[in-house]
């Protein structure tokens, strides 16, 4: 019997003749059977591979061969945008069956929420945040509601296992299998990613259940791949090239910050490019209209931030093109992945970068992906207050909970360091009370949350206060106050928003509004966002870039060579073939790695020693440059008469690659 024959035959014949397909991919043939088996299974491939019907398509044939009853199936994404965007996907699969689909957050109106808990679906799509709100809500009979849970399948559960989100959805899922009384199914949907087995492990939480993780045979991803990198200077000559290249065409511009996104995005409305924006400032309608027009169109371009890397569906795509570069080679994967779906495409990505170091980032980043290099997925070590918000959110949704019960409440949570001393240091600051072994909520929480009904306490994460900017009765997005505290120019303050540009007209500081009118003004806006991380490979690729070696298989522009050329002279101390001989500049070497001062005896560097004498392995104290070379040995390198005038000059490689450690 062959995987497909292995699927309810209702299904097998809605596959062939509503969706017209003569097979199935080689992802989702190769997940029927752990899924059907019962298997928690870690479904890994890049964007566009049909992950989502890999995982739905043997969980309708096990809902209708079981006869499963009530809300059994549970599909969680990271993104609101993402949830609208599969709905009408699964509420069509799940209508195969006579099954329903229903979606859930906080976009949701609160009477469609009532009939949802009234009338369950069988399959609901939400997010952890939303979970966690229907947990600790008063109006809702959770146990009820949850009882007939068999499965959850979380979406971009790579994004979820790298921050805070990815603990409070462990803790939230094993509230929920307690509540269902039986082992409940976990499928993740990811990325590729460098350590798959450990991210299934960690979704599996201690689960007796087997463990699969379910790859695409490697032919099916053998495709031609076609990758530039350009040297284009500026933001508006990057606009110019968008607008000059690939007319006719769809093209998705991914920028790595909202105000990048909408200065290129105005900048190519000036080109007469019909230009489209989708950030996590733009309000969801007008993202979302945005999105349904970009996939209708032919000839257009949207302008977007990591929001569009997810599996949203906007049709498909010609090209990508990528200002600046991404940290990370799996988020060039996810970007990669965007186009090529059509037969007899190629999956293409063109980088645009501005200034010297995005060249260097861009070319660091392909050669790491050249040589097979993926990121591990690491989630945050002592996530103890996620441990504090978890036991909060388990004395609301139980009212009374007896303290010895509260390990088997938590899962893996409770084996975290230090977990113990969060239920004594919760009590003793009163935000829950113990009395003789029962505890409920304290006078201390209450004061905090209780006003908002404690609903800051469903999510693991905090965002910057935002203003909404409104245009008549039409909500346009969110400005932070950052934005609107820019000092006017002769017109007045203008924004930019959506990817235009906007007169501000009046700012209600008390209820958080902006109105505004369409300006013909040059504008501005800016968002308060995190600092890019680099990890140490991708640092000491920048090293190898400089050191002369090119990504294979990456086309570089006459500009591109030119400048890189330039990079690598003004690098010349940068030694070919291994990082280990790298010579650090700005800093003097005793400042970093407790060596000796330039001036007294110059000698080369050892990266590792460095790293070493940062808490793995001291460096011997007769050791010039601060560490031994290599692994373990008691030697340095020879003191050399270039080290002396390399170790003074001045230049980015010192600031990258120490920061990056």
């Amino acid at each position: 019997m062959t995987p497909f024959e292995r699927l309810h035959p209702a299904v097998q014949y809605q596959v062939v003749n509503d969706f017209g397909w003569s097979g199935l991919r080689g992802l989702q043939e190769a997940a029927i059977e752990p899924v059907l088996d019962g298997a928690d299974a870690l479904l890994l491939a890049p964007t566009a591979s049909g992950k989502t019907e890999a995982a739905v398509l043997p969980l309708l044939s096990r809902m209708e061969a079981q006869r499963w009853r009530g809300l059994s199936v549970l599909y969680v994404c990271p993104l609101k945008a993402l949830l609208n965007n599969l709905e009408p996907r699964l509420s069509r699969m799940a209508g195969w069956l006579g099954r329903r689909a229903a979606v859930w957050h906080g976009d949701v109106s609160q009477s469609q929420k009532r009939w949802i808990a009234a009338e369950p679906p069988d399959l609901l799509l939400t997010t952890p945040e939303s979970l966690e709100g229907m947990l600790i809500s008063a109006r809702i009979e959770h146990a009820w509601l949850f009882a007939d849970l068999q499965t959850v399948v979380v979406d971009e559960v790579h994004a979820f296992a790298t921050g805070d989100r990815g603990w409070h959805l462990l803790g939230v899922l094993t509230r929920l299998t307690r509540l269902a009384a039986r082992p409940v199914q976990r499928l993740g949907l990811s990325a590729t990613v460098g350590n798959p087995a450990a991210l299934l492990d960690w979704l599996a939480d201690g689960s007796d259940r087997p463990r699969v993780v379910v790859t695409a045979p490697s032919s099916a991803d053998r495709r031609a791949v076609d990758v530039g990198i350009d040297f284009v200077g500026s933001l508006s000559n990057a606009a110019h090239v968008i607008a000059s290249l690939h007319q006719g065409e769809k093209r998705l511009v991914f920028c790595d910050s909202r105000a990048r996104v909408e200065e290129i995005a105005v900048a190519l409305r000036e080109r007469a490019v019909h230009t489209f924006v989708s950030h996590s400032s733009v309000s969801a309608d007008e993202r979302r209209q945005a999105e349904r027009a970009f996939a209708g169109e032919s000839n257009c371009v949207i302008v977007a931030t990591s929001t569009l890397e997810l599996g949203i569906d906007i049709g498909d795509l010609d090209r990508v093109i990528q200002v600046g570069a991404p940290t990370t080679v799996s988020s060039y994967l996810q970007r990669l992945g965007r186009t090529g779906r059509r037969p007899g495409t190629t999956r293409n990505l063109l980088f645009l970068t501005t200034d010297l170091a995005e060249l260097w980032l861009a070319s660091a980043l392909t050669l790491l992906w050249s040589r097979g290099y993926v990121e591990d997925v690491v989630p945050p070590v002592l996530p103890r207050h996620i441990v504090a918000q978890q036991i909060l959110g388990l004395v609301l949704q139980e009212r009374r909970l007896v303290t010895h019960e509260l390990a088997a409440w938590l899962g893996g949570l409770a084996a975290v360091d230090g977990a113990s001393q969060v239920l004594d240091h919760l009590v003793r600051t009163e935000f829950v009370v113990d009395e003789g072994g029962l505890i409920s909520i304290g006078p201390r929480a209450e004061q905090e949350w209780g006003r908002r009904y404690f609903a800051d306490l469903t999510s693991a994460f905090t965002s910057e206060p935002m203003l909404e900017v409104v245009l008549g009765r039409r909500v346009l997005g969110y400005l932070p106050p950052l934005s609107l505290a820019a000092r006017p120019g002769p017109g007045g303050l203008v924004v930019l928003l959506a990817g235009r540009a906007w007169d501000v007209l009046d700012i209600d500081w008390q209820r958080k509004r902006v109105l505004v009118a369409a300006s013909e003004m040059k504008g501005r806006s800016r968002w308060n966002s995190g600092g890019r991380t680099m990890s140490f490979p991708l640092a000491r690729a920048h090293h190898d870039v400089v050191a002369g070696e090119d990504p294979p298989t990456v086309a570089l522009s006459q500009r591109a060579t030119g400048k890189l050329a330039e990079l690598r002279a003004a690098h010349a101390f940068a030694a070919p073939g291994s990082a280990e001989q790298t010579t650090w500049s700005r800093t003097p070497p005793a400042a970093r790695c407790g060596g000796r001062s330039p001036g007294s005896a110059p000698t080369r560097l050892c990266w590792t020693g460095c790293r070493s004498s940062r808490g793995t392995t001291r460096p011997p104290a007769s050791c010039g440059c601060g560490g031994a070379r290599g692994s373990g040995s008691s030697s340095c390198a020879r003191p050399s008469a270039d080290a002396a005038t390399s170790c003074r000059r001045p230049g980015p490689m010192s600031t990258t690659a120490h920061s990056s450690r």
